[in-house]
């Protein structure tokens, strides 16, 4: 995909196409790294337990 094509993309469908590139990617790691990941997010707020 062009860089020039995702300014015309609707928001709704980048937001599910960065979803599934974040969802892979997450399915890869190892427990230490989904440890330092959601650490990482939930000080920043991004997770909220």
């Amino acid at each position: 995909m062009a860089y020039t094509e995702r300014f015309r993309q609707s928001d709704d469908f980048r937001r599910e196409e960065l979803i599934r590139v974040i969802e892979h990617s997450v399915e890869n790691l190892t427990v230490q790294e989904l440890e330092a990941l959601y650490y990482d997010m939930s000080t920043k707020n991004y997770i909220n337990d």
